[in-house]
């Protein structure tokens, strides 16, 4: 096992505050990459129905020998599906071959739909019968997250967004701490670091470090207090996606990698998709 930091969320589990993101991989691509992982020491793995891959997940986390308890598994909702969580999270577990998940998350608001508030009283009930652990969102804005809480009195434990140097959502990060929901960020390294990589801020720690650029991105997300979740299929990037541990980034090199910020958003605005 290695020493990868837990997070506790305010719902008093724990979470891996590194974990594989599996998006955009086929189902075996997905069994193959979780496979590796495992071994390497991710606890942690972050899939999703329209992913499309769950049973490639669920392959893989069948044939592990470890502990379902050492395992903190993720997968969300979809929009099409606001109306049957229920339905859903039994489809998801079916495919994952899990008796419950870790944690389950609303993968897009779609305002345009206006479903997210009956779907979260959904969710909220599917905590209560022990069929998920932990309740969050995904790309959910201020005002979105402030309507559940208002109007259900739950706030979710996670808001997982996309963020990276490029797009720190700092405003957003902010609320989500001063409520008590923690963070994780989504595409972390940039999809592939085009923009990132190759900044001298970045190219400079990682020849101090004796890291490569997106080790040294990963490290940031850690020493933010963000989760994170860099999808790999590569087995050589999936371990070196890990070693992260053992160097942390002052408060000097963490200022100069925050002024890459350039509010460059590479995925949908939260605000208008609709899937």
């Amino acid at each position: 096992m290695t020493d990868a930091t837990l997070i506790k969320l305010k719902d008093g589990n724990l979470m891996p505050q590194l974990g594989l993101g599996v998006w955009k991989a086929t189902p075996d691509e997905a069994a193959s990459a979780v496979r590796k992982a495992l071994e390497v020491g991710y606890r942690s793995i972050d899939t999703a129905s329209a992913y499309k891959n769950e049973e490639g997940v669920g392959k893989a986390l069948a044939e592990a020998s470890l502990p379902r308890s050492d395992l903190f598994i993720t997968t969300k909702l979809w929009n099409d599906a606001q109306k049957q969580p229920r339905q859903a999270l039994e489809a998801s577990l079916e495919k994952l071959r899990l008796d419950y998940l870790d944690l389950y998350l609303m993968h897009w608001p779609v305002p345009e739909q206006d479903c997210y508030v009956e779907a979260w009283q959904g969710m909220i009930a599917l905590q209560q019968e022990g069929l998920i652990k932990s309740i969050g969102v995904c790309n959910f804005n201020i005002e979105h997250l402030q309507r559940l809480i208002d109007e259900t009195g739950v706030a979710p434990v996670i808001n997982q967004i996309e963020l990276h140097p490029l797009l720190q959502q700092r405003q957003l990060h902010a609320w989500n701490a001063t409520h008590n929901i923690q963070t994780e960020s989504w595409s972390p390294l940039a999809q592939g670091g085009e923009g990132v990589f190759d900044r001298p801020e970045i190219r400079s720690l990682a020849e101090k470090y004796g890291k490569t650029s997106a080790q040294i991105v990963i490290r940031w997300h850690l020493d933010s207090g963000l989760v994170v979740i860099p999808k790999s299929i590569t087995p050589s990037r999936i371990q070196e996606n890990f070693d992260v541990w053992d160097f942390r980034l002052d408060k000097e090199e963490l200022a100069s990698i925050a002024k890459l910020d350039s509010s460059k958003r590479l995925g949908p605005d939260p605000s208008t998709f609709s899937g």
